[in-house]
């Protein structure tokens, strides 16, 4: 791991690395992000998405919209994934991809959100919002929010059940989705009933921590990297005393009454303090939240879909979605890692 000022703070970590993983880790590149990559990373993502994965499902079909955006921005692009034979009403869920907020976009989950739909049998929005440092706070958090607006108003036309819509994403998109969750409860327009949060990037304040674990973040995701997103997003050095709890969720005094939550996460990951102390004070607001630490996982393990720790993450995944989604007998699925 890196302090803020990108100083090495200790010895590798390398060994408390599953070794399932060591291969693709081996494979990543190690760059801490900055603004001088960024447009390569860009390319590299555009170019790679979907790359290396399994083919789209043959149990679920692919769709690409254009919906309303927020007032006075851009329209927003979707990819819809549904279930090839389905119900007459199906839960939904709404999909942010990962990046840093400042990169991807949603053919990188193209393998997470094919599963939701051939496994959990729900309709799966993944929203293409905009991308920081161009698009500063809260421009992302309005797109989703304009598609779950979309989402509730075209429930009918879409065959989804408005009254289960889940909202889901990693890292970045952990982040959107527990601040969607937080939005909309406090503008008592549109409603969630679950929120799933992969290694979600929940506290701007990580990012200037000098009391982290010498054991978290050495890989995929460092502190100096943390910083470059976080002030691309906010247009502010991170740990400041006025970040929007929207934007950094983890800054919200009230938890209550928020969707119930799973919250997954490597024990490896610059994240795992904050993903643990958000469940740890959600129970304590009376929100119902499951939560996983994955030993020897760094942050974004889930690229390596092959792994076995990524097979466990996907059991689990599965496994809480249909609890929140579908939790009566009738609507019983066959859940099987990818």
């Amino acid at each position: 791991m890196d302090t803020p000022d990108g100083k090495p703070l200790r010895n590798s970590t390398r060994h408390l690395v599953a070794p399932d993983l060591l291969p693709w880790l081996e494979a990543m590149p190690d760059e801490t992000w900055g603004p001088d990559m960024l447009p390569g990373r860009r390319a590299l993502i555009i170019e790679l998405a979907g790359s290396g994965k399994p083919p789209l499902r043959p149990d679920v079909t692919l769709e690409e919209r254009v919906i309303p955006g927020p007032r006075a921005a851009p329209d927003v692009r979707v990819v819809i994934v549904r279930p090839r034979e389905r119900a007459s009403l199906e839960p939904a869920i709404l999909h942010f991809h990962g990046g840093g907020y400042v990169a991807g976009l949603p053919e990188m989950a193209r393998a997470t959100v094919a599963s939701f739909a051939g496994e959990v049998g729900a309709v799966v929005i993944s929203v293409d919002y905009r991308l920081a440092p161009e698009t500063r706070f809260p421009g992302a958090l309005e797109d989703c929010y304009a598609a779950l607006a979309w989402l509730h108003a075209n429930a009918e036309d879409l065959g989804v059940d408005p009254a289960r819509i889940a909202v889901s994403g990693d890292s970045a998109g952990g982040g959107l989705a527990a601040g969607l969750a937080l939005l909309a409860r406090d503008r008592h327009e549109y409603g969630i009933a679950f929120q799933h949060l992969v290694f979600p990037a929940l506290d701007d304040r990580t990012a200037v921590r000098t009391d982290l674990s010498p054991l978290v973040g050495e890989f995929i995701w460092t502190q100096a990297s943390n910083v470059y997103a976080w002030t691309s997003l906010l247009g502010e050095p991170p740990g400041g005393p006025h970040v929007s709890p929207y934007a950094a969720p983890a800054r919200a005094e009230d938890l209550a009454r928020l969707p119930p939550a799973c919250i997954q996460v490597g024990g490896l990951d610059l994240f795992v303090d904050e993903s643990v102390d958000y469940a740890r004070r959600l129970a304590v607001a009376g929100v119902p939240c499951e939560l996983h630490v994955y030993p020897g996982a760094p942050h974004g393990f889930t690229m390596a879909w092959r792994a076995g720790v990524t097979t466990a993450l996907d059991r689990d995944s599965h496994l809480a979605l249909r609890h929140a989604l579908r939790p009566h007998p009738a609507d019983a699925r066959t859940v099987t890692a990818r």
